[in-house]
């Protein structure tokens, strides 16, 4: 049976998941951070208008805005980069899809996950202090290094999301930054 829809406009764009299910780009609005799938599974979404202090505080974005350069298409450092990250590091699990071409989203990008939101920002948290102390790792300043490393030991990813997600009060699409 066929879906109903407006005579004269196109469905639009629709993304593949990695779970092999599919979601229209128009049934993915901006707030949203998870899609309850048909598979059973809850997807993390993230969309272009996502800011990078979904993941990370707004002070470590102009840490990493200061020092990554980009050499892309955008600006500065900010979410297309963490996404992509994450795909590069999980190929398959995360997709992306671009629909700038539709005009009835109201963003540019969609990237579905297979993990649910709070795994996804567990491991765009991992990614970023990976590369902090990749970064690190080339530093002149050997004090530096070893001032990073002693607090990555006691850094535990878990414990910095759940009190992130907290204080973010993700509950609602409205989240202020921190």
């Amino acid at each position: 049976m066929s879906e109903p829809r407006v005579p004269g406009r196109d469905s639009g764009s629709e993304a593949t998941l990695p779970c092999g299910e599919r979601v229209a780009a128009a049934g993915v609005d901006m707030g949203m951070r998870e899609y309850d799938c048909d598979c059973g599974s809850a997807h993390a979404v993230v969309t272009d208008v996502h800011p990078p202090s979904r993941f990370v505080p707004e002070a470590m974005v102009r840490d990493l805005r200061a020092v990554v350069e980009t050499d892309d298409e955008f600006e500065q450092f900010g979410t297309a980069h963490l996404l992509g990250m994450a795909r590069e590091e999980f190929p398959g699990k995360v997709v992306s899809l671009n629909v700038s071409e539709d005009g009835t989203v109201g963003y540019a990008t969609l990237w579905v996950a297979a993990f649910d939101a709070r795994r996804l920002h567990e491991l765009v948290v991992e990614l970023v202090v990976e590369m902090m102390d990749h970064a690190l790792s080339h530093a002149d300043d050997p004090a530096a290094r070893e001032q990073f490393r002693e607090q990555l030991r006691t850094f535990d990813v878990e414990e910095f999301v759940d009190r992130y997600r907290r204080r973010r009060e993700f509950t609602d699409e409205h989240d202020d930054p921190v």
